[in-house]
């Protein structure tokens, strides 16, 4: 399997040519959230307030770190369960997030979120939160320091490892599994 390498951000016609299944390297910046900052972001949307970033263009990735040793960046920086996400997702696809990266399937209506909005779900590695800690070049709180390790934050990533789980064709790594490995 090729391993594609992509810069953040990326530019639509490369986006529509990845498909679920191919590896990829991500450098560039993206943005750590979870669920309490999914909430307070959505919240501020219906508010008709802005985004404590930019979501058009962006890359989201369900992680909050574990605590930072003296001398690191970051501490272990494995992806969380995305579907606790999932009532979020598809708003924040409609505001332009391109790119969302997690572990674990999404609901249909996430799936049906991200052909709609030309989006992708990355899976990155579940348990191996310290090896993408080191891919992590720079980290930076940008808003809601008050949910300590669910703060949003501004990560700087060079080679970051993941697998197109979802693509924007209607792509599905998990139901490829599950059709390569059922009984007929």
């Amino acid at each position: 399997m090729e391993i594609k390498h992509l810069t953040i951000p990326i530019d639509k016609k490369a986006m529509e040519s990845l498909k679920a299944g191919e590896g990829v390297l991500i450098s560039g910046v993206i943005y750590a959230m979870r669920d309490a900052a999914h909430r307070r972001v959505i919240e501020a949307l219906e508010k008709g307030q802005e985004p404590p970033f930019k979501l058009k263009d962006q890359v989201i990735y369900y992680m909050g770190p574990s605590p930072t040793r003296p001398g690191n960046i970051i501490g272990a920086a494995g992806p969380t369960t995305a579907t606790r996400m999932d009532k979020y997702t598809p708003e924040l696809l409609r505001r332009g997030v391109r790119i969302i990266i997690g572990k674990g399937n999404r609901s249909g209506e996430v799936k049906q979120a991200i052909i709609n909005n030309k989006a992708l779900y990355l899976a990155a590695i579940g348990g191996a939160g310290a090896l993408l800690a080191q891919k992590i070049k720079k980290a930076e709180v940008v808003a809601y320091e008050d949910l300590g390790a669910e703060a949003i934050l501004r990560l700087e990533v060079n080679e970051f490892p993941a697998v197109i789980a979802l693509d924007s064709s209607g792509g599905d790594i998990f139901a490829m599994g599950k059709k390569l490995y059922s009984e007929e």
